[in-house]
């Protein structure tokens, strides 16, 4: 992989780790469309450390709220805090389950199937059409809210459907805040994203005989600051009902996976 290809695919999880269009959708099609050839182990630790720049990108954004989460925990109540934190815990549940159980099957659909990631665009562009158009309230995500949350994030495991897309449009398709819906989408996938790079790290799988560090980097520095960029974009976009034009890229985007596969 080429130093421009790394701070492409860069841009790209910056930008769809936060923004409803699906990270691991676009970079399926940015590897396809690059003729991404890196062996899996290569092109699983480039991965690997571009989650890991976008998470970073999620605790600079989120660091007041986190520190006030944390705060809150160690007085050991069970307070605002407290609760928000087994909310979080709650959400976890379906998507390590899934995730654990059907490993395999999940790993199936990154094979370069371009028209199912096509699809799922689709998909993502439905619920985030009907998301656009619900009422925002000042309701919190309550503990039900958090399980029917987790399970949205679980399905968006498969590629091209967004994981916030489909985490805040559950949401607020449930009935809460849309400010509130946001900071709970973005908050829930730090611990999974951390629980995975660990997980990939224990499991022995990555490499780096053969790994052009400053291609590593590239990709970490263009992914952590557009992720920086994105997570705070999104955030004023869904309090101000903006999901409708992400919905028209879905579309689109999808459409254009679609055809594309017809000529691969």
């Amino acid at each position: 992989m080429d130093a421009w290809e790394a701070i492409v695919l860069g841009i790209v999880q910056g930008f769809t780790e936060f923004l409803p269009v699906s990270s691991s959708g676009h970079l399926e099609l940015g590897k396809a469309i690059l003729g991404d050839t890196s062996v899996p182990e290569e092109s699983l630790l480039f991965t690997v450390v571009l989650h890991f720049a976008t998470a970073l990108s999620t605790l600079v954004v989120f660091r007041k709220d986190i520190w006030e989460i944390v705060s809150g925990l160690l007085k050991f109540k069970w307070n605002e805090e407290t609760q928000f934190t087994a909310k979080i815990v709650v959400s976890m549940f379906p998507a390590v389950i899934i995730g654990l159980l059907f490993e395999s099957e999940l790993e199936a659909f990154f094979g370069g199937n371009i028209a199912f990631v096509g699809c799922m665009l689709i998909v993502t562009a439905i619920l985030l059409w009907l998301a656009d158009r619900a009422k925002n309230t000042g309701k919190k995500v309550g503990f039900t809210n958090a399980l029917v949350i987790g399970i949205s994030q679980a399905v968006a495991m498969l590629p091209g459907i967004s994981r916030s897309g489909a985490t805040i449009s559950t949401s607020v398709l449930l009935g809460n805040d849309k400010g509130k819906a946001a900071r709970f989408s973005f908050l829930m996938v730090v611990p999974l994203i951390f629980g995975k790079i660990a997980k990939d790290v224990m499991s022995g799988e990555l490499t780096s005989e053969t790994t052009n560090f400053t291609t590593l980097g590239l990709g970490f520095v263009a992914a952590f600051i557009c992720g920086l960029i994105a997570c705070t974009w999104m955030i004023k976009l869904v309090r101000n009902s903006k999901l409708k034009y992400f919905a028209i890229y879905c579309v689109i985007v999808g459409l254009l996976a679609i055809t594309f596969s017809f000529f691969t």
